[in-house]
């Protein structure tokens, strides 16, 4: 009812954004998730929660061709490592067999098929990656090994928080370590001038006809978020219903300090 209030379609910030916004971050990210389509291989994206690094990776998704790429996405990392391979088998259609040795065979042979009979490439997103048992970490060079290890046949990418990273960087993983070959961090947003375009972006794109913040209100939100696109569209849309109660159509400075109060 907030969202009729404020004139909006969706929330800003939120899941039913259709153009995100960029300033050059979103294509360096889609021209480094290009590279590895064409040269499939591991991908490794960092950031902190809420910083927007899946719905970044959504929206390159949705504009590959499915007939050439195969998106494969697996958020349910927090189990043992054949639950995991188990995912990927039922994504690949495979009724995913209770030996890991005939799993892993049979997820391979559906791979190459996809590759040399359809000249599909399957991608494969792991996202919530830090919570990987360590022992699929060491595992992943092995199944990665395809024909005398002779070609590349899948794309993956690891996507999780800034400690995911640092894991990696632990010597019993220098074996995966070697194997990445595009590293992306995705920083928060924490310029003023920045940090303003983007929520404009935002409103605009829900359809907003007017500013409803004011600039130390953006400074407000900037400071309270820390830059987190996530948390401040949580700050907003609390904001909003705080205010539609008291017949405003904008948000005031007390509004957004009432609405983080709330959410503490």
């Amino acid at each position: 009812m907030y969202l009729q209030h404020f004139g909006l379609s969706h929330a800003p910030l939120g899941k039913g954004t259709s153009v995100p916004w960029d300033d050059g971050s979103l294509a360096h990210l889609t021209e480094r998730f290009t590279w590895l389509l064409h040269s499939p291989g591991v991908g490794l994206i960092t950031g902190e929660p809420g910083v927007g690094k899946t719905a970044a990776l959504r929206h390159i998704t949705q504009q590959l061709n499915p007939h050439r790429f195969l998106v494969l996405y697996q958020a349910e990392t927090d189990f043992g490592r054949v639950d995991i391979y188990r995912g990927l088998a039922r994504a690949l259609g495979i009724e995913p067999n209770y030996r890991r040795a005939q799993l892993w065979r049979d997820i391979k042979q559906r791979i190459h098929e996809l590759v040399d009979t359809k000249q599909t490439t399957p991608v494969w997103i792991i996202d919530e990656a830090q919570n990987l048992p360590t022992e699929f970490f060491r595992d992943l060079p092995a199944f990665l090994n395809f024909a005398f290890d002779s070609r590349d046949l899948i794309s993956i990418w690891l996507v999780g928080h800034p400690s995911l990273a640092y894991t990696l960087e632990r010597a019993p993983y220098a074996a995966l370590a070697s194997r990445i070959q595009v590293r992306v961090e995705i920083k928060p947003i924490l310029q003023r001038e920045r940090f303003a375009q983007l929520v404009a972006h935002a409103f605009k794109g829900a359809g907003a006809t007017g500013t409803l913040l004011s600039d130390s209100g953006l400074e407000i939100v900037r400071q309270a978020s820390k830059g987190l696109p996530r948390t401040a569209g949580t700050i907003l849309c609390t904001a909003m219903r705080l205010a539609m109660p008291r017949g405003l159509t904008h948000l005031p400075d007390d509004i957004l300090r009432l609405a983080i109060e709330e959410l503490q």
